[in-house]
């Protein structure tokens, strides 16, 4: 059996029906789950150079008050997805930065690039025309999904930040709106 027969076997056994599942606006009674799944990226090392989840007083003021979402299976958020903005100068009101979180629980499934794809629908309709992102270079699943979602990868920002101690890079991509000209 080659690598490939082994990773389709693999997505088909995570296969699962996102009929099942609902999108909708992340509300702020979802942040002790949306929290939860957050330090579930952190303790991974590769999501982000935060330590910790704030809390949901400074994450809603550092994220957009619109594009905030959740993948919500049954009553259970299992998915997130904000925006923050790349800057206050109203010349970049329209650029933002993506975050997207998939609890571990449920990776592999397509619930993370489903996500994006609705953060980018939605971030359209809000006139914002640049998404941007910046990833480990070891989250090969983060980065698969936001080229599949349209984005290009424009670079490597080199020992970008410290992480207990030790110098990370980070790949940086960005998608440009082909609907807000």
């Amino acid at each position: 059996m080659s690598i490939f027969q082994i990773t389709l076997l693999k997505r088909e056994t995570n296969a699962v029906n996102l009929k099942d599942m609902e999108i909708r606006k992340l509300l702020a009674e979802d942040w002790d789950q949306v929290k939860l799944i957050y330090q579930k990226g952190i303790d991974t090392g590769n999501a982000t150079f935060q330590t910790s989840a704030p809390s949901w007083e400074d994450w809603d003021q550092s994220h957009l008050a619109s594009c905030r979402i959740a993948m919500q299976e049954d009553s259970k958020v299992i998915g997130w997805a904000a925006l923050t903005p790349v800057s206050s100068r109203c010349v970049y009101a329209g650029v933002a930065e993506v975050s997207v979180y998939v609890d571990p629980a449920h990776s592999g499934k397509g619930i993370g690039l489903n996500l994006l794809n609705e953060l980018v629908r939605q971030s359209e309709a809000e006139g914002i025309w640049t998404l941007q992102a910046g990833i480990f270079p070891e989250n090969a699943a983060s980065l698969s999904i936001h080229e599949k979602a349209g984005f290009k990868i424009l670079g490597t920002r080199e020992k970008i930040g410290k992480q207990n101690g030790i110098w990370r890079d980070t790949i940086l991509l960005e998608r440009r709106s082909a609907v807000i000209i």
